[in-house]
């Protein structure tokens, strides 16, 4: 098996490493900023969009952190990606995730986060307030569900969990109210147990993000 992983410590980046760590994958690891002056050339033949993360093998490469999980899984024969009865469950979730529980913490963490890290402007309150307010409404879904499962899929851990959770390790920033779903937390806190999820960056060379102003 041979590839490299161009990552950040961005949210989908991170996901994508994570995952890697999660499945043990030999891949070589490099930190990259394709939109860094300068660096834009060096990237665009690997990703048009110049966006992370990418995974290059065999002289070809992938973009988009869920069809790099869906590789990584075909290269170990595993079913973290599951592929069988539950594929469609997972991907439910997995789309699920992106238009509701991940669209809502993007909104608070770019306004709460993003914003604050690369001096982009101040906290939107009205925008905080409609991610807030989406938040509230997915993750009473999301209650739901793990109230009855310790994950996403019947048969345990998938990339569903890890995808639904991307914004999550950044919530010392975007202060979503996680306390208020106890089935919620209890899930998150499980991922947090996890060495890949908890600290996928362990060991590896990755600039820390600029810190958050008080």
């Amino acid at each position: 098996m041979n590839g490299t992983l161009y990552f950040s410590r961005n949210p989908n980046p991170r996901l994508a490493v994570a995952v890697a760590r999660h499945l043990q994958s030999q891949v070589a690891f490099e930190w990259a900023a394709p939109l860094a002056p300068g660096q834009a050339d060096k990237f665009r033949h690997l990703n048009p969009s110049l966006r992370l993360p990418i995974l290059a093998e065999d002289g070809d490469t992938l973009w988009e952190a869920d069809a790099i999980a869906c590789r990584l899984s075909q290269w170990h024969g595993s079913d973290f990606w599951r592929v069988g009865v539950e594929m469609p469950d997972m991907i439910r979730w997995i789309s699920w995730a992106r238009d509701h529980f991940m669209q809502a913490c993007d909104m608070v963490h770019f306004e709460r986060g993003t914003k604050q890290r690369y001096s982009l402007g101040p906290v939107d309150e009205a925008v905080v307030a409609q991610g807030l307010s989406l938040f509230h409404a997915s993750a009473t879904v999301l209650e739901t569900r793990l109230s009855q499962r310790p994950w996403l899929l019947a048969s345990g851990l998938s990339y569903a969990d890890f995808r639904m959770a991307t914004f999550l390790p950044f919530n010392d920033v975007a202060r979503l109210p996680l306390c208020d779903y106890p089935a919620v937390e209890a899930w998150h806190q499980r991922l947090m147990s996890l060495p890949a999820w908890a600290d996928p960056f362990a060991g590896l060379s990755a600039p820390e993000l600029p810190p958050v102003p008080a």
